[in-house]
């Protein structure tokens, strides 16, 4: 039986140091040469998971933004997006503006380039998150003096909205929207800590769980093994044979699993798939 193994990245795969170690590469390398099906889904961008796979190698195609997209490595392209209605689309760029909530609107272009707008006066940590990724070439920001930008005025081709803020300025946008039918948002904290919270919001059709399944079916695999650690890996975990979480995953993870291996900073994630050749 042909088994996709598929990893999210921060906090799961990546140690502290939010790397792939060169432990973990040889392991996955070695299980990839000895059959085994490789790919991850992360909330990442191609702008951050090529370079952090470089070490891995990775035939198949890769689950970014949360499964708004699936990305091919080596062709440098999108084989599938899920987008954003465009009256939705519209209808959240008022709803912030009304809530006076900054956001960065992920838009892929017909350039096969993701062009990034953002609503609203930025941060610092909303500017520091930007130039970390300026010298990309699967990127192009468009922004004004202060961070804020003209939008396009098409929207029919957005991926994601994206909010970096304390808290107490995201948790009502959300708590507004995390019922609508035409729109799917993701609330939850991360390398930031508490303070601030992060929220994705997609179109209706874009999740972890989707992709899996249209990667799976690409691959011809008939059985998914998913590894996550936080709340935007619960899609994955849900649609997996079996679900793994690692040890230092949250609580709302850890009670949907199938199993919990050891932590992110153990290459965890390597040795279970490397077990799994071997035993299978």
């Amino acid at each position: 039986m042909r088994t996709l193994y598929v990893s999210d990245l921060d906090g799961t795969l990546l140690g502290d140091d939010r790397k792939v170690s060169g432990k973990s590469a040889r392991l996955i390398n070695e299980s990839i040469a000895g059959g085994a099906l490789f790919s991850v889904a992360t909330a990442r961008t191609p702008a951050t998971v090529g370079p952090l796979l470089n070490d891995i190698e990775c035939a198949l195609p890769l689950i970014v933004m949360t499964g708004a997209a699936i990305w091919d490595r080596k062709e440098n392209r999108y084989l599938h997006a899920s987008f954003h209605k465009e009256a939705a689309a519209h209808r959240l760029v008022e709803l912030y503006r009304k809530h006076n909530l900054s956001t960065f609107i992920y838009i892929l272009g017909d350039d096969n380039v993701i062009h990034i707008y953002h609503l609203g006066e930025m941060s610092a940590l909303e500017r520091v998150f930007m130039e970390e990724r300026l010298s990309t070439p699967y990127k192009k920001f468009h922004m004004g003096e202060n961070g804020s930008g003209e939008l396009p005025d098409r929207l029919d081709r957005v991926l994601l909205f994206y909010s970096m803020r304390p808290t107490g300025e995201v948790k009502p946008v959300y708590e507004e929207i995390r019922e609508s039918d035409d729109l799917r948002a993701v609330f939850y904290h991360d390398m930031y800590g508490e303070e601030i919270a992060l929220m994705e919001v997609f179109g209706p059709d874009a999740s972890k769980a989707n992709a899996v399944k249209i990667l799976a079916d690409m691959s011809g695999a008939e059985r998914i093994v998913a590894y996550g650690d936080n709340v935007n890996d619960l899609p994955i975990l849900r649609v997996a044979d079996d679900a793994v979480a690692v040890e230092n995953a949250v609580d709302e993870v850890k009670s949907v699993a199938s199993r919990i291996i050891g932590p992110n900073i153990a290459d965890s994630v390597a040795k279970d798939i490397k077990r799994h050749i071997l035993t299978n």
